[in-house]
């Protein structure tokens, strides 16, 4: 696969191809294949974005970690065969990119890449997204887990998380079948205790929360900020915009003082 094409399967802007393709013709990628081969390796990929990203200098916009992390995108295409994972798999997974960038417009005005310190999980094979969620090999209880992450494309239609959640259990079997994954997880603002009086009969979060046994509460969280409200975790909650329901009582119970925070659950059998 080349990059071209890569960029054209998981929706690039235009805007940002064009920024891609000039700064291809300034990187040479064979200075940095020593870096780019560990980025693509879990175990070492976290020491090998911070060594990238000295190495890479000054990058306005992060664009230049953009381009090497969509080159190991595109190398990730031929683990993808190797394991027989299908194609529509892998273009989803990569859509990330595009994802990220267009919720940093929403925050920011502008779009620019600040999710390096994430993606190269996609690139090392440790995110998947499965229909409406993604799906990472983890650890919880010293135990191989599953965790689930909620995308904020993600149809939250109970159907939708129904067939997500039955897929991703054969994609595992089928194509990670060599470990045996004790449960799922999930770790989010949106199974917060707090949010659940605030939540109508009909909610779909009240019905993805209800999948879940929560085992961890961490009161202070300030991810709900991003995520509910498309700012960053700073904004004080007086500036915070108020358009929907949801926006409107988070808003009213952190200035009473109130905390929204975030929670870990175990995945319901009967879920």
């Amino acid at each position: 696969m080349e990059l071209q094409e890569l960029y054209d399967r998981i929706g690039l802007p235009p805007e940002i191809v064009s920024k891609l393709n000039g700064i291809q013709k300034e990187i040479d990628v064979t200075q940095l294949e020593d870096c780019l081969g560990r980025l693509m390796e879990m175990q070492t990929a976290w020491e090998a974005y911070r060594e990238l990203s000295e190495r890479l200098g000054e990058d306005p916009g992060q664009f230049k970690m953009l381009y090497c992390q969509l080159e190991c995108a595109r190398r990730a295409y031929d683990r993808y065969e190797q394991r027989q994972i299908p194609a529509e798999i892998y273009r989803e997974t990569m859509k990330c990119f595009t994802r990220f960038l267009e919720e940093c417009k929403k925050k920011h005005g502008q779009m620019f890449f600040d999710r390096g310190w994430w993606t190269f999980r996609q690139i090392s094979l440790n995110i998947f997204r499965i229909g409406a969620l993604e799906y990472q090999p983890d650890r919880y209880e010293g135990k191989p887990v599953i965790s689930i992450h909620i995308p904020s494309d993600a149809d939250f239609n109970a159907a939708a998380v129904d067939v997500s959640l039955k897929q991703a259990v054969s994609f595992f079997q089928t194509y990670f079948g060599e470990t045996d994954y004790e449960n799922y997880i999930c770790s989010s603002w949106l199974l917060s205790p707090a949010l659940t009086p605030l939540l109508s009969e009909g909610s779909r979060i009240l019905s993805f929360q209800r999948r879940f046994e929560v085992k961890e509460v961490k009161p202070e969280g300030k991810e709900y900020v991003e995520w509910l409200y498309q700012a960053p975790a700073d904004t004080p909650a007086e500036k915070l915009p108020a358009v929907t329901s949801l926006q409107k009582k988070v808003k009213e119970l952190v200035l009473r003082g109130g905390s929204v925070g975030s929670a870990l659950g175990v995945l319901r059998p009967d879920a």
